[in-house]
């Protein structure tokens, strides 16, 4: 099997274009490719001005154009500007509250953001790898023990879910209409378990919520403690993405179709396991239960079975639930107490790379 490292330098020299790239996963990846030697473009909205995206300055090692996906016009003419080499598509409205609030702008953004997406990449050429970012919720949760594989049923009750598992339906259409029919293109779809890690500002998340309130030295207020989740470290599946693109661009066309990347079964956490080890980390803190049970509703089980990923294409965890917490701390930690946001992110991406797990 292709080693991390080795995937990471296929890319060099190629012209990568990841849609959000302002985001937090966006953000790592962009910087984690251009550390390689790739000519990372990206087409975003613009970065908040709290963002991972501006700690670390991005706008001045890639090639950064704002953008909306949900504008046709303006996304082909990044493509026929870039002729990339590459595609990882990230950009969505990635919450689930908010997409109760507005759905509109979910399925207009998750479906019809990414169908433009789908398009530019059948107009393109240039393109040999496509890799199509959805989300573990695009399954139909039963609230079942066992692991969803890929092979499982999608769709959602809540509008975020259900638009992850449309962007799914749509991805496999244009893969069977489209991509496989033409050489020299790739593409597949990746569904990651529920990422965590240094730089994560957003509102409504857990571990941007705890350091918010562990800053302010207020109680870190909590909806489900005892729901659970597939917390990752986000360079876990950004290292899976990475090793799909590595295949595509390798020609390697049994990576086609879609993908699983998540913890280990073992290491899946409950909501309160996360704010106490947050606390534990930071060194002192507190953690009360929301009095307001008037909330939407959200899954409570939910864990990937990623079998497919370990067994065909060689990934695998390579930092455990106590790890991941601990450098997503000490992220924060470090930043708070004055350290350089790059330096910081550039430290745990070479501790990242030189880590392995039995």
């Amino acid at each position: 099997m292709e080693s991390l490292v080795s995937a990471l330098e296929s890319f060099r020299g190629k012209r990568v274009l990841i849609t959000g790239n302002t985001g937090f996963k966006g953000s790592w990846l962009s910087l984690w490719l251009h550390n390689h030697g790739a000519e990372v473009f990206g087409y975003a909205l613009p970065a908040l001005p709290h963002s991972h995206f501006n700690d670390l300055s991005l706008g001045s090692l890639i090639h950064h154009r704002d953008g909306d996906v949900r504008d046709l016009a303006s996304l082909k003419k990044r493509f026929e500007e870039v002729q990339p080499h590459a595609v990882f598509h990230l950009a969505a409205q990635p919450l689930v509250r908010l997409s109760y609030r507005d759905p509109v702008q979910t399925f207009d953004t998750n479906i019809g953001g990414s169908t433009n997406v789908l398009e530019c990449v059948r107009l393109t050429d240039s393109v040999q790898a496509l890799i199509f970012i959805t989300s573990d919720k695009c399954y139909r949760n039963i609230e079942q023990v066992a692991g969803y594989t890929e092979d499982d049923v999608l769709g959602g009750n809540d509008p975020y879910s259900a638009s992850k598992g449309a962007a799914e339906l749509v991805f496999a259409a244009y893969n069977a209409s489209f991509f496989n029919q033409r050489d020299g293109l790739i593409a597949a779809s990746a569904r990651a378990g529920n990422v965590i890690g240094g730089g994560d500002w957003a509102e409504d998340r857990i571990i941007p919520d705890c350091i918010r309130s562990l800053q302010q030295n207020t109680a870190i207020v909590i909806r489900n403690p005892h729901a659970t989740r597939p917390w990752q470290h986000v360079l876990e599946p950004l290292s899976g993405y990475i090793m799909l693109g590595s295949a595509m661009l390798r020609s390697d066309h049994s990576v086609s179709g879609s993908w699983n990347f998540g913890p280990r079964e073992d290491e899946v956490r409950s909501v309160d396991d996360v704010t106490r080890e947050v606390i534990k980390v930071w060194g002192e803190g507190s953690v009360k239960l929301d009095g307001n049970q008037n909330h939407p509703h959200e899954a409570t089980l939910l864990q990937l079975d990623c079998s497919k990923a370990r067994t065909e294409l060689g990934w695998s965890p390579r930092w455990d639930f106590l790890t991941t917490m601990d450098k997503t701390v000490s992220w924060y930690q470090s930043v708070h107490q004055g350290s350089n946001a790059l330096s910081v992110t550039q430290k745990q991406l070479a501790e990242y790379e030189k880590s392995n797990r039995d």
